[in-house]
């Protein structure tokens, strides 16, 4: 069975008011970036930056990286003109901020499509709210377009009233949910940011956390984050080396056949084999995107 993974282990939020910024961001080694008319944007620059996000992706030069426009909610008075604009621009995906229910999804989806939004367009849900976190389930089953979670760990944190810790306990709870969630309906799902730029020690422990997890990747706020990103969300050259012999061994095996096969002294079957297709594949996923 052939396996599809497209490479998400850094996603960095690139300023659409900074027009040097996103020049820029064509060298910078991230699987993906969020072109940001949100948070990163001011007030009085969001129309300014919608017609500069638009330019750059009509530009295109980005290689195989991910491009997704984050755009401001529709309840705010850019939302609208924000996911019109995005939806001619047609990137890879359009993030849509502070996600609390289906209708908000299927109202988006609707628009999309009024606007002309090609069908290879996703959306992407920020799960950053209590009541977006409770309702995960319904949002990630909510559209077809549905195809990625990203977790908006400093709202969620402000929102619950905790406070951010090195091993996140306080919001362990809504990180396992949204990534049930993705995972009973084939989502992707990033993890949140991490805001301390001097700690990198602590960057790569959260990030060690986040692959325990199963996160697909993590968001990121500054370039000098991408590359230990990348790192620790790939697979290891060992762990690669052993999924093909696992692959391998297993198809052995059955043409013998056998149902389970021994690989180093351990028993494996045919979840394992899965789970290795998709390392493999991640790995030559990951090769292919480094030579674009």
């Amino acid at each position: 069975m052939a396996v599809t993974v497209r490479p998400r282990r850094s996603v960095l939020y690139m300023p659409g008011s900074n027009a040097r910024a996103l020049d820029k961001a064509r060298s910078i080694p991230a699987d993906g970036l969020i072109l940001d008319l949100e948070d990163a944007t001011a007030p009085d620059a969001k129309p300014m930056a919608r017609e500069q996000i638009a330019a750059v992706l009509k530009a295109g030069g980005f290689g195989g990286r991910e491009l997704i426009v984050r755009i401001n909610g529709l309840d705010t008075q850019w939302g609208k003109d924000d996911l019109a604009a995005a939806s001619k621009a047609a990137p890879d995906a359009i993030l849509l901020p502070k996600v609390e229910s289906r209708a908000q999804v299927l109202e988006v989806a609707s628009l999309m499509d009024r606007h002309g939004a090609p069908a290879t367009t996703a959306i992407w849900c920020m799960m950053e709210t209590p009541k977006g976190i409770l309702h995960a389930e319904e949002i990630a089953a909510a559209s077809p377009r549905v195809a990625c979670f990203v977790m908006g760990t400093n709202d969620l944190v402000k929102d619950v009233h905790a406070r951010h810790t090195a091993l996140r306990l306080p919001i362990i709870t809504a990180l396992s949910h949204c990534m049930l969630a993705a995972r009973a309906y084939g989502l992707a799902i990033l993890d949140g940011v991490y805001n301390d730029l001097n700690d990198d020690e602590g960057f790569k422990a959260t990030c060690a956390q986040g692959v325990e997890f199963g996160f697909d990747g993590k968001t990121l706020i500054h370039p000098k984050q991408v590359e230990p990103c990348n790192a620790a969300f790939a697979p290891s050259a060992d762990e690669v080396a052993l999924s093909r012999r696992i692959i391998a061994a297993f198809a052995q095996a059955q043409a013998e056949g056998k149902a389970v096969v021994l690989v180093d002294g351990k028993l494996i079957e045919n979840l394992h084999v899965e789970n290795a297709r998709r390392v493999v594949a991640l790995a030559e996923a990951i090769e292919k995107l480094a030579a674009a």
